[in-house]
């Protein structure tokens, strides 16, 4: 056995092994690593040089600021005003309350760019809205997890902005054009499961409640207006090349902060440095995840795993339709055991070239990556989002992945349009070019 085929048995079979162990992500990655360099006869100061590289990026600087902005508007109430604009907007079709939360979710996502975020801020008032209105807890607290995977393909997400991060080694990605590519994704998901949310609400006889009042819905909105121009801030920043990302997200902050403070006010100021060190805590666990996740990728790099792989795929066929279906199927599977963040890093220098090749853009794979992604939160045995809504509403993890089935299949159908009708989406990011 040659020394590369050994070291990249060892690089990925004991990560693999630790992870299975339980052994914290960030630690399973390190200590393969780790293990790695040594076994190449690597300086190990290479991989504390690739860690502290990992992190040297301006365009990383927006993470913690979209992080900031997301705890800002949370705290400051934009989440009440959201889902009474959501119960104006489409409160009013059969099954109304189910609407609202996928429509409220689409909204919020823009904010917090995190599915868990998402979950975790208006879950316990969409769920306590539906079952109010004769909805089986189960499915309230399905379709919340569901939608909550909006907020990570709805810009601003610090997901992609990390797939730009790890696709810089392969091709340059514009993150103004990822952004936009992130919009119709988003609005396909709120789609197919508010078709579903509607079958299920005729199958359940669920209610319908009141009627569309256009003066109700412009009063909500004028309140919710407010909040959601943090994300025009980014978005409008990014697109028109007057900020840079980064600096957009600057901006978004301190709009958020004084929305929060003086319009809102959710907070005060003795409440900033709470606000403060919830966001520490996020962002030393996004970073640590980040570092110890450059020197993985040199490695994988550094053992030509990318061109291996590529090789292995078209050595079983040319076929782009069942690549395609492989790439999908390898990403839904790593996603069910490995946190989103640390896969975008890992995968992407792997995918990305493959991708090329079948002629498809880095645009179209950062969506189709995200919401690969995305599902694995929603999956056993590691995904947060199932975990948290667990936590909120009070039912066993095994039963609610029971109960996700028929969203697995839903979000299923959405994946797969865009995968293969990438044009479904990519007019809007190639408007921008």
């Amino acid at each position: 056995m040659s020394t590369t085929v050994a070291a990249t048995l060892l690089l990925i079979g004991l990560f693999l092994v630790l992870v299975f162990l339980r052994v914290p992500i960030v630690y399973a990655i390190g200590i393969a690593s780790l293990a790695d360099f040594f076994y190449l006869g690597i300086n190990p100061m290479q991989m504390a040089l690739k860690f502290v590289g990992n992190l040297n990026s301006y365009t990383l600087l927006a993470v913690p600021f979209f992080i900031l902005m997301g705890e800002l508007m949370s705290a400051g109430g934009i989440t009440d005003t959201l889902i009474d604009f959501s119960k104006e907007l489409v409160g009013w079709f059969r099954g109304g309350a189910a609407m609202v939360n996928v429509v409220a979710s689409f909204f919020f996502g823009g904010i917090s760019g995190s599915s868990s975020a998402d979950c975790a801020s208006l879950g316990p008032i969409e769920i306590k809205m539906m079952e109010d209105q004769g909805y089986d807890r189960d499915f309230a607290t399905c379709l919340t997890m569901a939608s909550s995977v909006e907020g990570i393909l709805v810009p601003p997400s610090q997901n992609m902005v990390i797939f730009t991060l790890a696709a810089s080694g392969v091709t340059s990605v514009s993150i103004g054009q990822l952004f936009l590519a992130g919009y119709v994704p988003g609005a396909v998901l709120s789609v197919v499961l508010m078709v579903y949310s509607y079958y299920v609400s005729v199958k359940m006889n669920y209610p319908v409640t009141g009627r569309f009042d256009l003066r109700a819905c412009l009063r909500a909105f004028s309140r919710a207006v407010w909040g959601m121009l943090s994300v025009l801030f980014v978005v409008v920043g990014v697109i028109t090349g007057v900020f840079t990302t980064t600096e957009s997200a600057a901006c978004a902050v301190v709009w958020s902060l004084v929305v929060g403070l003086f319009i809102y006010k959710g907070f005060g100021f003795k409440d900033i440095p709470h606000i403060f060190n919830n966001v520490t805590m996020t962002l030393g666990k996004v970073l640590i995840l980040l570092g110890v996740s450059g020197a993985f990728t040199y490695l994988l790099t550094y053992l030509k795993v990318p061109s291996i792989v590529s090789e292995a795929l078209f050595g079983l066929t040319d076929n782009k339709i069942l690549i395609l279906i492989m790439l999908n199927i390898l990403m839904l599977l790593l996603g069910c055991m490995i946190e989103m963040a640390c896969l975008i890093l890992m995968l992407t220098p792997v995918i990305l070239p493959i991708w090329m090749s079948l002629g498809l853009s880095p645009i179209h794979l950062g969506v189709v990556m995200v919401l690969n992604l995305g599902i694995g939160l929603l999956t056993p045995p590691v995904g947060s989002t199932l975990f948290i809504g667990s936590a909120i509403s009070g039912i066993k993890i095994e039963k609610l992945a029971k109960s996700m089935i028929p969203f697995y299949i839903v979000m299923g159908i959405a994946l797969i349009i865009l995968t293969y009708f990438p044009q479904s989406f990519m007019w809007l990011p190639n408007m921008a070019i």
